[in-house]
């Protein structure tokens, strides 16, 4: 699968940093939540109503994540978010925080698919699995 690059920005605040104005590691993850789900909010797809109508929810069932530079207070980031595979009810992205050009981290989360009522595995739904298909 060959998708385009998503880009997301956010700015770091206070809420985001440890005492010394670094973005705490488990941030990163909010950050790279916020990029997936507008990707695929920029598809169609409205994750909010998935989950009510539909009772289908992504949750993480894996991540690979290395910290190669911190992000600080008041950085501009742009944080990516690249489907790289869609198998049938998961879907794995790959995902960079940038400042400028310089990567700050990297990562590979794998998304499954599940029924919201009984948290199990179902398909990614056609529509979904098309539109990403197609290149997004």
């Amino acid at each position: 699968m060959n998708s385009k690059n998503f880009t997301w920005p956010v700015r770091v605040y206070y809420q985001h940093t440890d005492a010394g104005g670094v973005v705490y590691h488990g941030n990163y993850f909010d950050f790279m939540e916020c990029a997936r789900t507008e990707l695929l909010q920029s598809l169609g797809f409205d994750l909010g109503h998935l989950a009510r109508r539909q009772h289908l929810l992504f949750m993480v069932h894996s991540a690979q994540i290395a910290y190669h530079k911190p992000a600080r207070l008041n950085d501009m980031l742009a944080v990516s978010a690249r489907v790289a595979r869609v198998g049938r009810a998961r879907l794995v992205f790959m995902q960079t925080v940038k400042r400028g050009e310089e990567t700050l981290v990297s990562a590979e989360l794998t998304l499954a698919c599940v029924d919201a009522r009984t948290q199990k595995a179902v398909g990614v739904p056609e529509a979904i699995r098309r539109k990403l298909e197609e290149g997004t």
